[in-house]
């Protein structure tokens, strides 16, 4: 039996940091989903679902993940069912700060109860401690330079804009 994980997230953009946790669940986990998640609690965005799992895919390409590491998208409807499909034993998610702990706690006790799939927290490394895809739109947004934080794909799609 294979270890199969998730890593979801809205991705909106992929940051460096979203691509330091992906690579090190790709260590730890024979097959590794980056999932785009659509969360209803944040309307609008920088990116589409569908623009946002090219950009992944490029994004994990261009880094030379290994090809364990898949993309796929998830619309609606509950991520424990998501992982009961899939088959997946773990949830993967990166911690930036006490913020985040309080907020995904909860989250990890109901996916664990729902579907028996364990959370998995890894820290950032400190370069991407305080990076977020909400703080990158919002300097994009004001004309500002990301590239520190994101990878090439997410530079070239939002040139492309």
């Amino acid at each position: 039996m294979s270890a199969v994980a998730v890593v979801p997230g809205s991705f909106d953009p992929i940051t460096l940091g979203h691509l330091d946790v992906i690579e090190r669940a790709a260590r730890l986990f024979d097959e590794v989903y980056v999932v785009v998640v659509h969360n209803p609690d944040k309307p609008g965005g920088l990116f589409s679902a569908d623009e946002r799992v090219a950009v992944i895919e490029k994004a994990v390409a261009d880094a030379g993940l290994p090809a364990n590491v898949k993309v796929d998208s998830f619309g609606s409807g509950l991520l424990a069912d998501y992982c009961t499909r899939l088959g997946a034993t773990a949830l993967v998610k990166g911690l930036r700060s006490q913020t985040d702990v309080v907020y995904e706690t909860p989250m990890a006790i109901v996916n664990e109860h729902l579907a028996g799939v364990e959370t998995v927290f890894l820290l950032p490394r400190p370069a991407n401690a305080q990076v977020s895809s909400t703080l990158v739109r919002q300097v994009i947004g004001l004309g500002g330079d990301v590239s520190p934080y994101v990878p090439a794909a997410v530079l070239e799609a939002v040139g492309s804009r």
